[in-house]
């Protein structure tokens, strides 16, 4: 076929009847091609490597589903996934109702609110790094700033990142504190889209606050509520740099996640092939909660 029939053709063309929009595609191209590359394949050849023993050094070897029987006999790798359901259940609620108040406060305009708008998205843009490395001393057990006050206000000193009991929370709380700005973005614009008329008219109506915040603010934020928790657990299910740089899984796994058992079985100890099936694993699970979270959305809809 000749060039410039084949380019009358591809022009032409359609799907059902409706003319194809070629220009759409070149648009979506340069996101299409680097998300091929680097989450496809990687995809497709992670699950490759997890049916095999592989060290980076050498070909992998093929065992089968070898990986998978051991990762569910594993009882780090249970810890690591019972460890962050838990952070998801301390995480997910705390960063949607306080990113949701701090939305209400700083959409009515109060005092201080243009402040408070600048400073509660703030901690989203610093680097895990600094967020690590400033909460470790917020939480220090003797010398941490959170610490001197409990104990002015007549408590003690909590270990929160050195006792099996609370490094868990401490961590928790630097992640809330990290994720709450972008949440807050999304609640604040959602807020800003329902119209005054409505609130007003509700008010004239002999509406209170709380009852227009429940049968007029609730419902029409709804997508947003559901949005900000299904990505509030995909984000605590890969919780990773948090864990690393705070308590590195300590003490005795007790805040150790998925990602970081991932990271230690794979660049420590070189086990590739489980450390892919691993991440197999907790990749299946992100999709059936993924999934869970759509089916949810479209019955209720």
């Amino acid at each position: 076929m000749k060039p410039l029939t084949f380019a009358l053709r591809m022009k032409r063309a359609s799907w059902y009847g409706i003319k194809i929009n070629w220009s759409a595609y070149a648009l979506v191209l340069p996101f299409f091609v680097p998300f091929s590359t680097f989450t496809m394949v990687a995809i497709i050849f992670g699950s490759y490597i997890s049916l095999s023993d592989w060290g980076i050094v050498g070909n992998p070897t093929w065992v089968g589903l070898a990986n998978y029987q051991r990762a569910f006999q594993d009882e780090y790798v249970i810890k690591a996934f019972v460890n962050v359901v838990k952070y998801a259940a301390i995480v997910v609620p705390g960063v949607t109702s306080l990113a949701l108040i701090f939305a209400l406060y700083v959409n009515q305009n109060w005092f201080f609110s243009r402040f408070a708008r600048a400073a509660f998205f703030s901690p989203f843009v610093v680097s895990s790094t600094v967020v690590g490395l400033v909460w470790v001393w917020i939480l220090d057990t003797q010398f941490g700033l959170l610490n001197q006050y409990l104990v002015k206000l007549g408590g003690n000193n909590i270990p929160w990142l050195t006792s099996t009991r609370w490094s868990l929370v401490g961590v928790s709380i630097a992640t809330i504190w990290w994720d709450l700005g972008f949440s807050f973005v999304l609640f604040l614009a959602a807020l800003q889209e329902i119209p005054r008329e409505i609130i007003e008219a509700a008010s004239i109506d002999g509406a209170t606050g709380l009852e227009t915040f429940w049968h007029i603010t609730i419902p029409t934020i709804k997508p947003n509520i559901r949005l900000v928790i299904t990505l509030q657990i995909i984000a605590t299910l890969r919780i990773f740099s948090q864990v690393y740089l705070m308590t590195n899984g300590g003490p005795s796994s007790s805040s150790v996640s998925v990602i970081h058992y991932i990271f230690t079985e794979g660049v420590t100890k070189f086990n590739l092939g489980y450390a892919a099936a691993v991440s197999m694993l907790l990749f299946g699970l992100i999709m059936l909660v993924t999934i869970a979270q759509q089916l949810l959305i479209r019955e209720q809809a």
